[in-house]
């Protein structure tokens, strides 16, 4: 029997490769970890952001949405949860662009479970002096990452998963003036104008939906600039 030797872990692999895939779980949960397996990049997106883990391990190369993209857009909403590249992209300049997204820690193919196990004990003994803010306050809407549920003045505001991640920019963000372009990057992941209104109309039904019936409007509209969600207490 083995025994942990480590806290019980949440892990979240988001591995397209079977047998990869099967390896990392065999080899972690007799440690005493849960690991769920993520087959693509948009699944794993979802699945990142909506529910709390104490580690991410992405591969770089996913169908649906790359492993870079994916970070860039977990980090941008300001999820901050520890995450270790696993990948056969081992040049020096794949590891600065895994580290750049906001990668913790990279690690190569083929590799060792040991090592692995290794690595991830000490991105949590690394994390654990760090405070996650996992509750988020503007004025009287607060927003609850990892519950996922957003409340204005004590009453549920049900948000689909972008206008979560949306909201949660432009709160990580309040009191300060955010562009088209920013918004763009970290919640679309675009890093070009699709020259469409996709910012425009969720901004809209963000607005009727945490806005409509309430005394003071909290979304703004900064012309010319962006926009900006109230000031922040």
């Amino acid at each position: 029997m083995v025994m942990a030797s480590n806290p019980a872990l949440r892990i979240l692999l988001i591995e397209d490769d079977h047998r990869v895939a099967e390896l990392v779980r065999v080899g972690l949960e007799p440690e005493g970890h849960s690991v769920t397996i993520v087959p693509d990049g948009r699944t794993g997106l979802l699945r990142a952001g909506g529910e709390a883990w104490d580690i991410i391990i992405i591969d770089r190369m996913l169908p649906g949405l790359d492993g870079l993209g994916l970070l860039r857009m977990l980090r941008g909403a300001g999820i901050t949860t520890p995450a270790l590249f696993l990948t056969a992209l081992g040049g020096v300049d794949d590891r600065v662009d895994g580290l750049r997204a906001g990668g913790d820690d990279y690690l190569v193919k083929p590799f060792a479970v040991t090592e692995l196990s290794a690595r991830i004990a000490a991105l949590i003994r690394r994390g654990a002096a760090k405070p996650i803010d996992t509750v988020l306050r503007v004025d009287d809407l607060e927003l609850d990452r990892l519950a996922r549920e957003v409340r204005r003045a004590g009453q549920h505001i049900a948000l689909k998963p972008r206008e979560f991640l949306l909201l949660e920019y432009l709160m990580r963000h309040a009191g300060q003036v955010v562009t088209r372009t920013m918004l763009l990057e970290s919640v679309w992941d675009f890093h070009f104008d699709p020259q469409t209104s996709v910012v425009e109309s969720h901004i809209s039904r963000l607005r009727s939906k945490i806005d409509r019936g309430f005394p003071r409007e909290l979304v703004q509209t900064v012309r010319g600039a962006g926009y900006r969600l109230g000031d922040a207490r």
